[in-house]
């Protein structure tokens, strides 16, 4: 592909050398650059694409996309058979290159796009679900995996991928006859421009709630909410949750879009009602086709009959059969969302990756409403991440659970200790009986050897990671195995009743 056909649908750009040259790849990792490519010099949170142009040049990059006012060009060596590409916004310029690079793969398929705090991973999966017992072809990406007809690909170290990764993975789902993809977006994602170029048919909104507010990532509720805002000006069908408080403001803000609402204390166009909550699973009346039918989801949780009828909405859009529907719903499963893990011992040890104060409170008042014994919960926060919310998860926790330890949950730079600190800030407002074990492994052990039959232990924040972050290493850790191990020393002759 020549230059010039990558800068298509680019606008203020600014060029100096040969436009008509031939490119092998386009790259903003400076260590992976080769002879022919193009060098897109992003300015990162931690590193700036344009320090490494000398560099990448002297690997072979035959042209470099530079951002205005990041660079003073007379200070780099660029030799003139080097086209030199300036633009306002590089990570926009990375996002359009790559969808022209790859042929614009997302219009080949039907995409939908899923946004919001809360709910994303679990609708995305129940879509995924519904489309495959239908028959269909099915592309994922998401927070937990990518996934291509059936197959899990590769694993995900975010929501949403950069945007040249998206639309290289895009490509591959085209070559394997993908008909829909259901994509996880981030706030982050549609913020920096990650999914610019793609083109999205549907699009949904779970929810809005404080989370993600920080220094790297937004700076208030009013910039998360309008970066959520951003997936309904590129794509005109979508839900959105009426019984959430932002949820109701979309489709006043976009009168012109064809948005349909779903919930279940509000007035929507699809409503759930009569709901039954259990441990294993819940069920509701909705209206599927002519009529309302039941539908049972594996799922157990309030939250979990607000992501059906997110899925639903999307199915019915499409036009799957209302009993395909209600068969891939009671089967789908989702790692790390309200998962119970099967062990020896037949305790209810469920893992979520609740890791808000909204998503903790969630849980637990889910489990509270259906356990007959005790809730124990276990949890921590990360490290480098939103400060506040810690106090206010354990005061949560404090109210809610019969018992608490608070551990460790991806530390990061951090020491454990403090901010083990700042949560027991919170539980102490409270009347919640609480110990403190740093170990995240003794904290579970612990839990499994005070809990019975008739409690449930609720391990919060890991969820489908299968890691520990300490100190920029990611140790593995999945909680499934250390739960199974920890059963395991206990040994056969530890009974519960």
């Amino acid at each position: 592909m020549k230059i010039r056909n990558l800068l298509v649908g680019l606008d203020n750009l600014k060029a100096r050398g040969d436009l008509d040259k031939e490119i092998r790849q386009i790259q903003n990792d400076s260590r992976k650059v080769e002879k022919g490519d193009v060098f897109v010099a992003i300015k990162g949170f931690v590193s700036d694409g344009h320090d490494y142009i000398e560099d990448v040049i002297e690997k072979g990059a035959v042209a470099v996309m530079v951002e205005e006012g990041a660079i003073d060009l007379r200070t780099v060596n660029i030799p003139e058979d080097v086209t030199i590409i300036m633009m306002p916004d590089t990570r926009k310029g990375l996002a359009i290159a790559s969808t022209n690079f790859y042929g614009n793969p997302s219009s080949k398929f039907t995409l939908i796009g899923v946004t919001g705090t809360k709910g994303k991973t679990t609708t995305t999966f129940m879509i995924k679900e519904i489309l495959e017992k239908a028959g269909k072809k099915v592309g994922l990406m998401g927070t937990i995996a990518t996934y291509i007809n059936g197959k899990r690909i590769e694993d995900s170290d975010r929501t949403t991928p950069e945007s040249i990764e998206i639309q290289q993975m895009f490509s591959k789902m085209v070559e394997a006859g993908v008909e829909y993809v259901v994509m996880e977006v981030s706030s982050q994602s549609l913020k920096l421009h990650r999914v610019d170029g793609c083109q999205f048919d549907i699009c949904l909104f779970t929810n809005l709630s404080e989370d993600h507010i920080s220094e790297k990532e937004h700076p208030d509720m009013k910039d998360y909410f309008e970066s959520k805002l951003k997936l309904f000006e590129m794509c005109k069908t979508g839900f959105v949750n009426t019984d959430d408080l932002y949820g109701a403001k979309i489709p006043k803000l976009f009168p012109d879009n064809d948005l349909l609402t779903y919930g279940i204390d509000n007035y929507a166009k699809l409503l759930a009602k009569d709901i039954t909550i259990t441990n294993s699973y819940v069920d509701f009346r909705v209206k599927l086709s002519t009529r309302n039918e039941r539908v049972k989801v594996g799922i157990p949780g309030r939250f979990s009959v607000y992501n059906s009828l997110a899925a639903i909405c999307v199915a019915k859009k499409i036009g799957i059969d209302s009993e395909i529907i209600k068969e891939a719903l009671l089967e789908v499963r989702v790692p790390g969302r309200s998962e119970l893990v099967d062990n020896k011992l037949e305790l209810p040890i469920m893992i979520d990756y609740a890791h808000s104060p909204e998503s903790l409170q969630n849980i637990l008042q889910a489990v509270k409403s259906y356990t007959r014994g005790r809730v124990i919960s276990v949890f921590g926060c990360g490290g480098d991440r939103d400060t506040g919310k810690r106090p206010i998860m354990g005061e949560i926790s404090g109210k809610i659970a019969d018992y608490t330890i608070i551990t460790s949950d991806n530390p990061r730079t951090e020491k454990p200790e403090n901010i083990v600190a700042e949560i027991e800030e919170g539980i102490k407002k409270t009347k919640g009986k609480y110990e403190v074990i740093i170990d995240r492994t003794e904290a579970i052990k612990t839990a499994i050897e005070m809990a019975t039959k008739r409690d449930i232990i609720v391990l919060a924040g890991k969820g489908h990671e299968p890691y520990q972050e300490i100190n920029g290493v990611k140790y593995p850790y999945d909680e499934r195995i250390i739960v199974k191990e920890i059963i395991e020393k206990l040994g056969k002759g530890f009974d519960k009743k």
